[in-house]
């Protein structure tokens, strides 16, 4: 799918034909759509099918006056998915005439750039609408590390009194997702540590300042990262112990109540034989075995209570 927008004075708006300064964003584009673009406008075949492969990792290159910035951004995939939160690869082109961006996902890039709340925002000045692109994935990596946090926390409540396994198992996703941001977040910063080296950014003050300012957002999410995945780490580790914790109080109270729950079983059995029995003959025989059966009960659970079994 092609989608074809060019800033205005009321933001970004959607064109149907290309024009020189647009930005064009393709989502799993066609090997048809690959091949007319990349003869239209001079770029590499493999710069747009560099982000089809979901396991590319982030890297630049620059051939035939295209320039090429891959890195992986985070994705939503759902509550039922094997992993929630995942990373998939972004492809961002820079051309003389146009921007393209490329990925295998829906990723709503659109609503990523309002995240930013930058006014004036002009697909015209390609470099500073890439480096935009870049602030923006950084905050929605901060803003699904925030989301996750918060579903560990809701987590972390229902594990307290647990004693099945799917609290655990979902921290585990959890885990899954924060060393799969970890990884990618790692590899975009080397990515932009080598923009960094580059001309491409350096031609104007206020935009090696705005690539110093994306450098410094994803270094805090590498922290954030690092933090709520050592937290995480050691909580399951913690809740563990808990839940096996939980399982033992409850097989303590089940076999002590057994026990005490024994005794009168044991002598109504014995007195329910066939055969000749102490106070068989007297009146209050019932009465007697009926209270010393009693007394032996309480006085089990008694002892039972004072050690802490019951």
């Amino acid at each position: 799918m092609i989608s074809i927008f060019k800033s205005s004075e009321l933001g970004l708006r959607r064109l149907d034909e290309p024009m020189d300064g647009s930005w064009i964003h393709l989502t799993e584009p066609t090997h048809a759509e690959i091949s007319q673009l990349s003869a239209e406008y001079h770029v590499p075949e493999d710069f747009f099918t560099y982000p089809l492969d979901i396991d590319e990792m982030p890297r630049t290159e620059a051939n035939n006056g295209a320039t090429l910035i891959g890195l992986r951004v985070p994705v939503f995939q759902g509550e039922h998915a094997d992993i929630s939160y995942a990373t998939a690869p972004l492809a961002i082109i820079i051309t003389e005439r146009v921007l393209f961006t490329v990925a295998k996902f829906d990723m709503n890039l659109t609503s990523d750039l309002a995240i930013t709340r930058v006014r004036d925002l002009s697909t015209s000045k390609k470099n500073r609408f890439v480096l935009y692109l870049l602030l923006a994935v950084a905050s929605k990596y901060l803003f699904y590390l925030r989301k996750i946090n918060r579903e560990i926390d809701a987590v972390e409540d229902q594990l307290q009194l647990s004693m099945r396994n799917k609290e655990v198992l979902q921290l585990l996703k959890y885990q899954k997702s924060l060393t799969l941001f970890t990884t990618a977040l790692k590899s975009n910063e080397l990515m932009i540590g080598r923009l960094q080296k580059t001309q491409l950014f350096q031609r104007y003050e206020d935009d090696k300042d705005l690539l110093d300012d994306v450098l410094t957002e994803f270094n805090q999410a590498i922290e954030m990262t690092n933090i709520s995945n050592n937290i995480l780490s050691a909580m399951m580790d913690a809740y563990a112990s808990i839940i096996s914790n939980n399982l033992n109080v409850v097989m303590k109270f089940l076999a002590s109540f057994t026990i005490v729950l024994a005794i009168p079983t044991l002598v109504a059995s014995i007195y329910g034989m066939n055969i000749g029995l102490p106070f068989q003959q007297h009146e209050a025989a019932f009465v007697l075995v009926a209270g010393a059966t009693g007394i032996v009960t309480v006085g089990v659970i008694w002892l039972f209570l004072k050690r802490d079994w019951l």
